[in-house]
């Protein structure tokens, strides 16, 4: 835990906060924090800085803060990402939130298994558990704008045409496609399929809604490595 992670109610006065979750747990056990240490905090949605622990036990811990600082940018991108196999799902969500992904769809394909849905792991405090371990890894206070869209052809044909409007719209696809641009500026609307890809049919309504396919290469990747490659190659 790089950021100790606050919400608002975590707060008993205008500087000072108590906590008694997991945080606390990561604090005793794995920080070995003690009174007077100088912690990084920020607050969730807000602004970060240092905090003085006060006092601490196996209940509760106190903290005086001082927040002055912006968070870090976030990349100015789109990232439509078929559902992912849930294990694989929660590191996929942690690395997403830590690189400053803006904004997240994730998104239904042919190749994903329908069970995949049904998973515990996409309950919303599930999926804010594994973005706010992210955000605490990358000493961020923002989290990514989430959108599940379980249903492919509606979402691309209504909605994300909007999405891609005014952006360099981008399908990680394996084939015979352009190389994938590096070091964009621009904002970047990028769609990156199940392991194996998107099928034909999908390649074709993407295309459509305005995005272009590239390629990584002959090397076909998982999702949970594709996703930080193609995020550091474009920015």
């Amino acid at each position: 835990m790089n950021l100790l992670l606050l919400n608002n109610d975590d707060f008993i006065s205008e500087n000072r906060v108590r906590i008694t979750d997991r945080r606390l747990q990561h604090l005793n056990a794995v920080n070995q924090a003690s009174v007077g240490q100088s912690l990084r905090a920020g607050l969730l949605g807000g602004l970060h800085g240092s905090a003085i622990l006060l006092s601490i036990n196996d209940k509760a811990a106190e903290l005086q803060v001082d927040l002055t600082s912006a968070p870090p940018a976030k990349l100015p991108i789109t990232l439509v990402l078929a559902l992912p196999r849930p294990k694989m799902l929660r590191r996929t969500l942690q690395s997403i939130a830590s690189m400053g992904v803006a904004k997240l769809v994730l998104i239904n394909s042919y190749r994903v298994e329908k069970s995949f849905w049904q998973t515990p792991f996409l309950q919303p405090e599930a999926l804010h558990e594994q973005l706010l371990l992210g955000l605490e890894q990358a000493r961020d206070t923002v989290l990514p704008e989430l959108i599940l869209a379980k249903r492919f052809k509606p979402f691309v044909e209504d909605q994300l045409p909007s999405i891609v409007a005014n952006t360099r719209g981008l399908i990680a696809h394996p084939g015979d496609f352009p190389e994938c641009p590096r070091a964009l500026s621009e904002p970047v609307t990028l769609a990156i399929g199940p392991e194996g890809g998107w099928i034909p049919y999908e390649v074709e309504l993407l295309s459509k809604a305005g995005l272009e396919p590239v390629q990584l290469g002959e090397r076909i990747l998982r999702v949970e490595t594709a996703v930080p490659a193609l995020l550091a190659r474009l920015f």
